[in-house]
């Protein structure tokens, strides 16, 4: 009986280590392995905890690094400091007593910052042109902390494009890329010089393209923006917008903001529009800004159903310009332009930048609907001239009497407390010399009526033929009226 019981026994103690051991292994297989390994790449990576599984994923191929871009492009982004006299208006007394110098006659001095991006190594810096705009003297400093008087070498309103040049050599400088290939979504950065700070470096995606927020100047102003989230504040006009790859896709240009401060919505000027407008000052210094020879709006959904359109998109032309390139093209009015060089069109804005990048006498190909039908139509581009020569400052359509002249920047509103007028910039031989006006003088009401726009003088008087009076602000502030004879 004694061996039988041993016997049993050893048999069960057997079988108790051949569980204990299947089930550690069962456990090991079932429970265990789940939480020892991820799959990544066809490789093996242990992980512990939460964490360390994140950080694998960061260290993934496609993940978005800004360090390349921000040190590829920091080091050519400039300051721009500016210095602006301003007179202010005639001595009143009673104001001056209440409101000081700002009513004094005695001009002072404004200073002015912004920020600038180095195209060329040889000193080439596009900047934004109301950065510059009515300054005496213009500055720019380096990142490395070294300063140089700069020359404005044009200026371009309607695109907000001012094109410096300093004397220096061997350069940073960012390369253009296109603007065009941004997609909704794709990061960016804006590197400028918020609140006189060195080069800053903020991130942000392309929120939107193609807005128009009617911020420009000028008859023939261009506005097709950027949109994007990356953080903008006073200074940064001016800066670079470039891709993760440091290649330039727009100049900052604006915030909209209560309180003049970032607020989650910056807009950049487009590459594809200020490598035209640059190129036009380096050259001819004016820009050549083509024309298709038509007024345009945006299609509302009452214009589609009216023009029995199938869908709301394209461009309703409004007017076609007598004897401009639309015209010549067989276009009329109530067509509807949804193309332009086979690049489909869905806005004014979009429209204007896709023409911006040609200059006058470029053939373009135009397709628009007519009565529910496609047509596709080639057509040459003018200037505002109604030809394809070349503008020169002294061509362009702002000389009148023998004075070129200008729509009123901000700084002069704000400056002379007013909110319409044209600025006299340059005085030739004519009229206007003759009778001792001055450049700087702002033109207030011809022949009785206000004047808005250098467009309204040419109607006032019909065209150069009739003038009797003249009303304006002389630079240092005083009022002078013009009487003539009939």
């Amino acid at each position: 009986m004694k061996n039988m019981k041993g016997k049993y026994l050893l048999g069960a103690l057997f079988m108790a280590l051949l569980g204990a051991s299947i089930a550690l292994f069962a456990y090991t297989k079932i429970v265990m392995k789940p939480s020892l390994t991820v799959s990544k790449d066809s490789s093996k990576v242990e992980v512990r905890d939460a964490q360390a599984y994140l950080t694998s994923l960061q260290s993934q191929e496609g993940q978005i690094d800004f360090t390349y871009a921000a040190e590829l492009t920091v080091h050519a982004v400039v300051h721009v400091h500016t210095k602006t006299v301003i007179g202010s208006q005639a001595d009143n007394p009673i104001m001056q007593w209440f409101y000081g110098d700002r009513y004094s006659s005695k001009p002072r001095e404004a200073n002015g910052y912004g920020s600038g991006v180095i195209i060329s190594n040889d000193g080439y810096i596009i900047t934004n042109n109301h950065v510059v705009e009515d300054a005496e003297s213009v500055d720019v400093t380096l990142n490395d902390k070294r300063t140089f008087t700069a020359k404005v070498v044009g200026r371009d309103p309607g695109s907000d494009i001012a094109l410096l040049k300093i004397k220096a050599e061997n350069l940073p400088y960012i390369k253009y890329g296109d603007s065009d290939q941004l997609k909704l979504g794709e990061w960016v950065l804006a590197v400028g010089n918020p609140f006189n700070l060195t080069s800053t470096v903020t991130a942000g995606i392309v929120s939107a393209k193609g807005r128009y927020l009617g911020l420009n100047e000028g008859n023939n102003k261009i506005e097709s923006f950027i949109q994007t989230d990356a953080a903008l504040n006073m200074g940064n006009s001016g800066g670079a917008l470039v891709n993760t790859k440091g290649l330039l896709v727009g100049i900052t240009s604006a915030i909209i903001s209560p309180n003049g401060a970032y607020s989650g919505n910056s807009f950049a000027i487009p590459v594809t529009i200020v490598k035209k407008v640059v190129d036009d000052l380096r050259e001819f210094g004016q820009v050549q800004r083509a024309l298709i020879g038509v007024n345009i709006q945006d299609i509302e959904s009452e214009d589609a159903e009216k023009l029995n359109l199938s869908e709301v998109k394209g461009i309703l032309v409004t007017r076609v310009i007598q004897d401009g390139s639309a015209e010549a093209a067989g276009m009329k009015e109530n067509d509807v332009i949804i193309k332009f060089d086979g690049q489909p069109v869905n806005s004014v804005s979009e429209l204007q930048e896709q023409v911006s990048k040609h200059r006058p006498g470029y053939k373009a190909t135009v397709t628009y609907l007519r009565k529910g039908k496609e047509n596709s139509v080639p057509i040459v581009l003018k200037n505002q001239a109604g030809n394809t020569s070349v503008v020169t400052a002294a061509m362009d359509g702002d000389m009148f009497f023998g004075a070129r002249l200008q729509s009123l920047s901000s700084s002069d509103k704000n400056s002379m407390d007013i909110d319409y007028g044209v600025k006299v910039v340059e005085i030739n031989d004519g009229k206007f010399k003759d009778i001792g006006m001055s450049r700087g003088y702002i033109i207030l009401n011809v022949n009785g009526k206000k004047v808005r726009t250098p467009d309204d003088l040419r109607q006032f008087t019909n065209n150069e033929k009739s003038l009797k009076s003249i009303g304006g602000i002389q630079p240092d502030g005083t009022i002078l009226n013009y009487q003539f004879g009939n």
